[in-house]
């Protein structure tokens, strides 16, 4: 029996670990098994390597460093959480996963996409991703809304252009993969965001059954 992966992408104010929770509710009232996680994260050893990547530093990260960290912390997370509960029928909700690190590190950084390919394939093997919801919003929004939660990350203090590289390439992602990827407008109010979402519910839970 194997389960179904669905990961939630989205820049900086998008809402994604609140829309993450909403359809885990109702996936749960539906009696379907779920598992929320988060990357980079995850685990206790890869949350350990998240507070590397994102808390701020006097010594600059090497993009290269940046890059293998967060597959590091995604071979832990994969073989810890994800995988065992993919193996036991249960729908996995992991905010962020790959498609992250081609935004942010292939977009935003600009390290070749074929050097993440590659690591992915190492990591992961054939595994990818059931369903991608990916939240867009401008970016002017998101970075209003990560500003007024409070102190920034590493990440959330880059500039504009970076977040704006970031964006589109999870637009090309998303338009590349319509089978995979699912789009969904984060500057509406989150009531129609999650409206938006319940239309995808009968989809998931046939998908989770099935």
């Amino acid at each position: 029996m194997s389960g179904l992966f669905i990961t939630l992408e989205g820049p900086e104010g998008a809402g994604k670990s609140t829309n993450r929770e909403y359809l885990a509710q109702r996936l749960r009232e539906h009696g379907i098994d779920v598992v929320m996680t988060r990357e980079p994260g995850g685990t206790p050893l890869a949350e350990r390597i998240r507070e590397l990547l994102l808390d701020p530093s006097d010594e600059t990260m090497a993009v290269d460093t940046e890059l293998l960290l967060m597959f590091a912390a995604r071979a832990q997370h994969l073989a810890m959480v994800i995988r065992p509960a993919l193996a036991r029928g249960a729908v996995v909700l992991c905010d962020r996963f790959t498609d992250a690190t081609y935004a942010y590190q292939g977009g935003g950084r600009g390290l070749p996409i074929e050097r993440i390919a590659t690591l992915e394939h190492f990591v992961q093997g054939q595994l990818r991703p059931d369903l991608t919801l990916v939240f867009d919003l401008p970016v002017e929004i998101g970075l209003a809304r990560a500003a007024a939660r409070g102190r920034l990350d590493r990440f959330e203090q880059e500039g504009q252009a970076f977040f704006e590289a970031v964006r589109q390439a999870y637009l090309q992602r998303a338009a590349a993969a319509p089978q995979r990827y699912h789009l969904l407008n984060a500057a509406q109010p989150l009531a129609a965001v999650q409206q938006a979402i319940d239309t995808l519910l009968p989809d998931i839970l046939e998908r989770s059954r099935g």
